[in-house]
């Protein structure tokens, strides 16, 4: 079986424009994600967050490529790796070009109003 690809427009994969993802974008669902990152012993004490792959089916979603490389790799998330560790988690993934090594990098420069298209910094 082929490792699963990370996707076009995956926002840890840099030069991407979140307010391209496909179906919509929200600046406050992604600026909420920052949940998702638990680094060291952080993500022990609770329950597991995960960042869906935005182009995974509602209800059967699927971690994000990007963010799982990051958390199994720099972010240093070990709560997720003992979950890949016990094969809870499929990690046979791929990323494909350079990656944001921060959660914060994958969050748009600038925010774009929702009705009018406007950005604003």
């Amino acid at each position: 079986m082929r490792p699963r690809l990370q996707c076009a427009k995956c926002p840890w994969k840099k030069g991407v424009d979140p307010f391209d993802i496909p179906n919509g974008y929200d600046v406050e669902k992604h600026e909420a994600l920052a949940e998702t990152i638990q680094p060291g012993l952080t993500g022990l004490a609770g329950p597991r967050r995960t960042m869906a792959c935005h182009e995974t089916p509602q209800g059967g979603e699927m971690p994000c490529v990007g963010w799982l490389v990051n958390q199994i790799g720099p972010g240093n998330n070990l709560a997720l790796r003992i979950a890949v560790s016990r094969k809870e988690v499929d990690a046979d993934v791929r990323t494909v070009g350079p990656q944001h090594r921060r959660f914060e990098d994958t969050l748009p420069r600038k925010k774009r109003n929702k009705n009018a298209g406007e950005t604003t910094t």
